[in-house]
């Protein structure tokens, strides 16, 4: 059994409907209608609730961050990189993240609440030099982490390899690149590269990525923080896909008027 605490990990993972509960703690001194509202969701779903003293959750979770509530769930099933090559059903264009040796559980929680907010159909992590899906992962995600798709990989190089086979552009985040990340045409089939903590893209990464993008920075600090980063280029992604999805409506719309239009009449001449 794994453990999730906070009250959006939790509540994300019964809307997902993707990890099996065992049961629910709930502190017994929290009395409110939010954790009575996620009470309630766990007892139309069939799961067990126990009040216990919040002493009690705190130990069992090794934080005091549990907000009064921590869940037992099975794992999470584990995804291969194959299960990425088929696009999700919504997604005109395919767009995956992958992190190249993100040891922060806070920074790779973040990560996935933006991959999620920014409608990525996947997360590629490699199985060493990498943060662990732990319950302060899920945490720092706010329950994102249950509505993505996320493959863990042995050698990233020859899963991007694999990926470029499937027609996907592979386009790495570094400060040493050429081309600013707001000037380049991400609306297309992506693989977007972020790197380490500090240290950024390895050096086999980034000759196996298609273009380099950067982040221009105006002040005296070189870079973002991978998390930040992060979010900067796939909200960048999300927009431009946003805008040539209106741009292609329009046109359709504006095909479709016109090929409605009442033919003109024929004017009536002489001899008519």
């Amino acid at each position: 059994m794994e453990v999730l605490y906070g009250l959006h990990p939790v509540e994300e993972a019964l809307k997902a409907g993707k990890r099996r509960f065992d049961h629910v703690l709930v502190a017994r001194e929290r009395q409110d209608p939010r954790l009575a509202s996620l009470v309630a969701q766990c007892r139309e779903n069939g799961v067990r609730v126990l009040e216990q003293p919040r002493e009690q959750l705190t130990h069992t979770a090794k934080t005091p961050s549990h907000q009064g509530v921590v869940a037992f769930v099975r794992p999470q099933e584990s995804l291969s990189i194959e299960d990425l090559f088929v696009p999700l059903a919504a997604s005109p264009a395919r767009l995956i993240l992958a992190l190249d040796g993100v040891e922060d559980p806070q920074n790779l929680g973040a990560l996935l609440r933006v991959a999620d907010g920014a409608g990525v159909d996947g997360v590629l992590l490699t199985e060493r030099r990498s943060a662990p899906l732990s319950p302060v992962a899920v945490k720092a995600s706010a329950g994102a982490a249950e509505h993505l798709r996320i493959a863990r990989v042995v050698n990233l190089v020859r899963a991007l390899e694999d990926l470029k086979q499937h027609n996907l552009w592979i386009v790495g985040l570094d400060e040493r690149g050429q081309t600013d990340y707001d000037q380049f045409d991400l609306t297309g089939d992506l693989v977007i590269v972020l790197g380490r903590e500090g240290a950024g893209l390895h050096d086999l990464i980034r000759r196996t990525c298609d273009h380099l993008l950067r982040i221009p920075m105006a002040g005296g600090v070189g870079s973002l923080n991978v998390s930040a980063a992060g979010a900067v280029v796939l909200y960048e992604a999300a927009r431009q896909r946003r805008a040539a999805r209106s741009a292609t409506s329009l046109v359709q719309k504006a095909a479709s008027r016109s090929g409605s239009a009442a033919p003109a009449k024929k004017q009536k001449g002489l001899g008519s």
